[in-house]
């Protein structure tokens, strides 16, 4: 299954895991590297010292590349950076701002970058900005999301239509099915969050996996894009959220609602009801927690079997 992207990050599968918050620590990263896909450390809820101790761990655990998701907006990135150098991390993903302003710096330093987007006209900013690859993310992501509420299905055909560089298709997918479906529409790859929150070397609360486990279509839902949109499981916080957009709430309103660590109190602490839990549409067809190993297994498998009955068809 060799291609640009799995000759890019020198990986067996072209099948990434997600550096999502309070979920992506070094178990799961190596976890999934050992396994044949790209492990990534999610680097957004760490402090930078808590960053290194997860990036020297993962080192250790691993002889597979493995990446770090970085946050533009992460207020002591500067740190981050230098951190991501000293420790010698290959790749890095970055989301949530402007790709050119450390594309050309961790390059520099040997390091392969890839962007996330949400839009064909940020895919192209980003491959100008120099990027080596653009992961395109559709509506159907869990987290913060694309305020166009693009759709993968649709998004990543019109990105393949203008990009030159790798391709690697993100939201929606938890599935062998999906990840083929992806690569049809032109994706070089898949990245992949939701599914692997259910593992068990997520380090997110055993409640919320559970929880994830038990979602049905329409449990989730896109909200609170005046701040930054965000795809969370609807709960007591979440219902908070629309009686106060009843009033037509301010953006300074909505902020206080909101608070600080919300996300940490739902995905990392366990509270169902006044946490903050981020997760994809795709978690209606979750049924269980497993190992990575097995999840990655189960992916490729389906995507084996789903590949020769299209040839048959």
């Amino acid at each position: 299954m060799q291609n640009r992207i799995t000759e890019l990050f020198n990986i067996k599968y072209p099948l990434i895991q997600a550096g999502m918050i309070w979920a992506s620590g070094w178990k799961l990263a190596s976890a999934v590297s050992n396994n044949g896909g790209l492990g990534i450390i999610g680097a957004g809820s760490m402090y930078p010292e808590i960053l290194r101790e997860h990036i020297q761990k993962c080192k250790k655990a691993t002889d597979f590349p493995f990446a770090v998701n970085v946050p533009m907006l992460y207020p002591d990135i500067d740190k981050v950076i230098e951190i991501i150098i000293e420790e010698g991390v290959q790749i890095v993903f970055t989301s949530a701002g402007n790709p050119k302003t450390w594309t050309k710096h961790l390059q520099s330093h040997g390091i392969k970058v890839v962007h996330v987007v949400s839009s064909v006209k940020f895919a192209l900013k980003s491959q100008e900005a120099g990027v080596d690859a653009v992961v395109a993310e559709g509506f159907e992501a869990g987290g913060h999301n694309g305020r166009d509420e693009t759709t993968t299905f649709t998004l990543i055909p019109m990105v393949k239509e203008q990009l030159k560089i790798p391709l690697i298709a993100a939201g929606g997918i938890a599935t062998g099915r999906g990840m083929l479906a992806a690569m049809v529409l032109g994706a070089d790859a898949v990245q992949i969050g939701s599914r692997f929150v259910a593992s068990n070397e997520a380090s997110s609360h055993q409640n919320f996996k559970n929880r994830v486990v038990e979602a049905k279509e329409g449990d989730t839902q896109l909200t609170l894009k005046e701040l930054a949109p965000v795809r969370m499981i609807k709960n007591k916080f979440f219902n908070e959220i629309q009686e106060l957009y009843q009033t037509v709430p301010t953006k300074e309103e909505l902020m206080t609602l909101l608070g600080r660590a919300r996300a940490k109190k739902g995905m990392f602490e366990g509270d169902m009801e006044d946490g903050e839990l981020e997760i994809g549409q795709i978690s209606g067809l979750i049924h269980d927690i497993k190992p990575a190993r097995e999840i990655i297994q189960e992916i490729i498998a389906e995507f084996d079997i789903a590949k020769l009955e299209v040839a048959n068809f």
